[in-house]
């Protein structure tokens, strides 16, 4: 049976990716790319987290009265 998967890596696959990802980037640069892209999934996770917060709104009756003044 034939089914089709999406990204089927094998090992080789990604060992392949990773030799040209050091040759690319150097070692010393990769681990600052991987903990800027952490910080950057963490706050897209957080932001999603909030937008499904219900939002409240409190209104100040005495807030919407507005200064007449004449002269």
């Amino acid at each position: 049976m034939y089914t089709l998967t999406i990204l089927s890596l094998s090992w080789q696959h990604l060992l392949i990716v990773a030799i040209i990802l050091l040759l690319l980037f150097g070692g010393k640069k990769i681990p600052e790319l991987m903990k800027g892209l952490g910080s950057g999934i963490k706050e897209f996770k957080d932001s999603v987290k909030e937008d499904e917060k219900p939002v409240t709104k409190t209104e100040n009756p005495t807030s919407n009265t507005t200064n007449n003044t004449s002269n």
